[in-house]
C-alpha cells in the first residue's frame, strides 16, 4: 500500500512565496519521492494581501493541493496546530511558507522515518538571518531548557515531520492554548534531531515582531517552568530580609544617635518607589500564569474556519 504524505504549511501574507513553494514541492514528489502519495494543506490566517487568491488558483489546478482559510486571525500557535489535526497522511511534516525550512530536508525526514522514528525534527545549528536575534533565541532556549521541568528542545521551530501516531496523541490532548515545541519535548515519542543552517527569507517580509516573540516566551514559560512563580517567592523574601534589616540599622542609629542622626524622607521615597516597582512587575508575572490559566478553562475552539478547498466531504463529515 502506498503512504501518504501530509505537508502542512501556515501562511500570512505570503503572496510572494506560496505558488513557488508549492511548485518545489509538487516537483520534488514527482521526482525524489514518486513512491508516495501526497497531499499539501495551506491554512491561511486571515491574510490581507493576495495570499487567498493565489491559493484558490493553486488548489483548482491541482487537486492534491487543499487549503484552509481561518475566519479571522487566530495566532501563531493555533493556526498551525489546528491544521496538523486537519491533516490524513500517515506522517505530517510542518514547514513555514518562506522557504527557511529548506525543503530538501523532506526525503531526509521521510528516510529517518521509514527506519522507524515517529517524530524526526529539524534543528537550527545557525541562521543566515539576524545574528543578534539567533544570539538572543540561544539565550532564550538556554534559560528554558534551564528551569524547565521537561528537557526542551534548543533551536527547534517546529520544522519537522510527525507520524500518525503522534498525531493521534495531539488530537486528543484537546489543548486550546498549544505549544508545539514544548508538546513534542514533552509527549513525543523518541526522536531524530537533524541539524540545518537555516537559510534567509526568500521574499516578502517576516511577519515576527516582539509581541509575537513575546508571546512565545511567555508560552513556554507559563506552560514549561515554574521560575515565574519561585522568583516572586524567593525575591520577596529577599527584599523582605533587607528592609527588615534596614529598619533595625536606622533604629538603632537613631536610639544611639538621637539628636545628630536625620534619616530624611529620601530613604523612605526611594524604598516606596523600589518595592512598588517590584510588586508591579511581579503582579504582571501572575498575571502572565492566571491568563494562561483561564485561556485553558475558557477551552475556546483553535480555529473558525470560513472556507476550505479540495477537501472530500467525508472528511468534512469527519472533522465535525
Amino acid at each position: 500500500m502506498v503512504k501518504k504524505i501530509s505537508v502542512l504549511i501556515p501562511c500570512y501574507n505570503e503572496e510572494d512565496n506560496v505558488v513557488a513553494i508549492s511548485e518545489e514541492i509538487v516537483n520534488l514528489f514527482s521526482n525524489q519521492l514518486q513512491g508516495y502519495d501526497y497531499e499539501l494543506i495551506f491554512i491561511d490566517n486571515d491574510s490581507k494581501d493576495r495570499t487567498r487568491e493565489l491559493l484558490r488558483d493553486i488548489c483548482a489546478k491541482n487537486p492534491n493541493i487543499k487549503a484552509i482559510f481561518n475566519a479571522k486571525n487566530f495566532g501563531q500557535f493555533n493556526s498551525p496546530y489546528y491544521g496538523m489535526l486537519q491533516t490524513k497522511g500517515d506522517c505530517t511534516i510542518l514547514m513555514v511558507a518562506d522557504f527557511q525550512d529548506p525543503i530538501d530536508m523532506i526525503p531526509q525526514f521521510i528516510s529517518e522515518w521509514e527506519k522507524g522514528y515517529k517524530i524526526v525534527i529539524g534543528i537550527k545549528t545557525s541562521s543566515k538571518e539576524n545574528p543578534v536575534m539567533y544570539r538572543i533565541r540561544s539565550m532564550y532556549y538556554k534559560l528554558i531548557k534551564k528551569f524547565s521541568d521537561i528537557d526542551q528542545i534548543e533551536h527547534f521551530t517546529g520544522f519537522g515531520l510527525y507520524d500518525k501516531d503522534f498525531m493521534n496523541v495531539l488530537r486528543n490532548l484537546e489543548d486550546p492554548t498549544p505549544f508545539l515545541r514544548g508538546i513534542v519535548a514533552e509527549l513525543g515519542y523518541k526522536r531524530k534531531e537533524i541539524p540545518y543552517v537555516q537559510p534567509q527569507r526568500r521574499a516578502g517580509k517576516t511577519s515576527n515582531n516582539f509581541m509575537r516573540l513575546y508571546d512565545a516566551a511567555m508560552l513556554s514559560i507559563t506552560s514549561y517552568t515554574k521560575i515565574g512563580l519561585r522568583l516572586c517567592t524567593f525575591f520577596g523574601m529577599l527584599v523582605a530580609c533587607v528592609s527588615v534589616c534596614a529598619g533595625f540599622v536606622y533604629l538603632i542609629m537613631k536610639i544611639i544617635l538621637w539628636n545628630s542622626f536625620t534619616a530624611g524622607m529620601a530613604p523612605v521615597l526611594i524604598g516606596m518607589f523600589f518595592l512598588g516597582a517590584v510588586q508591579l512587575f511581579f503582579l504582571g508575572f501572575i498575571g502572565e500564569y492566571i491568563l494562561s490559566i483561564n485561556q485553558r478553562v475558557m477551552k475556546r475552539p483553535l480555529v473558525i474556519e470560513e472556507e476550505r478547498i479540495n477537501f472530500d466531504e467525508a472528511w468534512k463529515e469527519h472533522d465535525k
